[in-house]
């Protein structure tokens, strides 16, 4: 890789011990992956913050880094293992909130902005068409990359903060115009509606096509909610970064490709069933990825008046900035009041859990999934309406 002056000297640790580490990090990383040089970025996401995840091997390394360490361009993170204000109503314990505020402290003193949310564009990170970022939540990244346009490769957690640490990427992957190509057609012969069917949908491409970059038709219209749904699945289910959808997604094609395959009605039945365990609900999770405003004003609309089963639990988990909105406008009130719980900075899908629950029933493809490989839940995909019934069942 060819350095510019400064980039040599963050290199040979005149910008500090972090810095330097970062620098080898990202130079290794262009290598392996034939980069000829590190690129700008305008923005950083980082995963890897639920302690969790990262344990204490993870907060130390974090930790050594924010000795010196400080981000030169705009970054958020991904969620916590808990809402950071209110882990205790959530049941989480003592020990385990002592080490993830330590974990969230340290990010915090690089000078990363601690909103921890899987979907950083509904809140303030929002880059615009054609801008390069470094991005590493699955489901954020295929957003930016899909529905934004923007440009960025899944990066690991060491490697995003590495990126905000130098404030520039490798040029590979999805930086480049030539890997940004669909490579097969998917023509949608069913119909897909609402979040939970976007994400059967995902399941369905990621199962059969895995990581191929799809040019996909026939969806006359979706939403911000549907399709952050169907960008987490498809993430979750095949790894995709990238796909295409014909009038919806910005990035120019081209040439659609001639391979061609047809998702039916009868994939999507097949996808919702494979997700059917048929048990008995004692968890109900909204908000994976991280509930918008709207499905906030629809769930306490829906909720309004109204009591929760107490046999079961119910979370919508968002951003903490979505949530003082919410709040401000009564919506959290009214969700509370039924006896639903409102988590912000986490989710489901790191949060420490297992054990806790036996059947979880939600409305994302990507929850069942970690809800049944990672917490061992028996799942069961639902429409939002249908899970708040359920939560409602008496």
């Amino acid at each position: 890789m060819e350095l510019t002056p400064e980039e040599k000297n963050m290199a040979e640790g005149k910008y500090g011990k972090a810095t330097q580490k970062a620098m080898e990090i990202l130079v290794t990383l262009g290598e392996i992956y034939g980069a000829k040089r590190l690129i700008d970025i305008s923005s950083v996401q980082i995963a890897g913050v639920s302690y969790a995840n990262l344990n204490e091997p993870g907060l130390n390394w974090l930790a050594d880094m924010a000795k010196d360490g400080e981000v030169r361009v705009f970054t958020t993170l991904n969620p916590a293992g808990m809402d950071l204000e209110e882990w205790r109503k959530l049941g989480i314990s003592e020990e385990f909130a002592e080490k993830q505020l330590r974990v969230v402290e340290a990010f915090g003193k690089m000078g990363v902005i601690t909103t921890c949310s899987c979907t950083p564009y509904l809140y303030g990170n929002l880059p615009h068409f054609g801008q390069n970022i470094a991005w590493s939540e699955s489901s954020a990244v295929c957003f930016a990359n899909s529905v934004i346009g923007a440009r960025t490769n899944r990066e690991g957690g060491p490697s995003a903060l590495s990126a905000a640490l130098v404030g520039k990427t490798p040029e590979y992957g999805f930086h480049l115009d030539e890997n940004r190509q669909p490579e097969v057609t998917v023509e949608i012969k069913a119909k897909v509606q609402g979040t939970y069917r976007f994400g059967a949908l995902g399941k369905v491409l990621g199962d059969q096509l895995g990581k191929k970059i799809t040019y996909i038709k026939e969806i006359p219209k979706a939403s911000v909610e549907e399709l952050k749904s169907f960008c987490a699945s498809y993430a979750t289910y095949g790894g995709v970064a990238l796909f295409h959808m014909e009038s919806i997604t910005p990035d120019k094609v081209q040439k659609i490709p001639s391979e061609m395959i047809k998702v039916t009605e009868k994939d999507i039945e097949k996808a919702l069933k494979e997700l059917d365990d048929d048990t008995d609900i004692d968890f109900i999770s909204l908000g994976c990825p991280h509930a918008s405003l709207a499905e906030l004003e629809y769930i306490a609309k829906k909720l309004k008046g109204k009591t929760v089963n107490p046999k079961k639990e119910i979370w919508i988990t968002t951003a903490r900035p979505t949530k003082q909105v919410a709040d401000r406008m009564g919506f959290t009130k009214i969700i509370e009041d039924s006896g639903a719980k409102i988590a912000a900075d986490t989710c489901c899908v790191v949060a420490p859990i297992r054990g806790r629950f036996k059947g979880l029933a939600s409305d994302s493809a990507k929850m069942c999934y970690y809800g049944s490989g990672r917490n061992k839940f028996a799942v069961k995909l639902m429409s939002m309406d249908e899970c708040i019934e359920e939560a409602l069942k008496q």
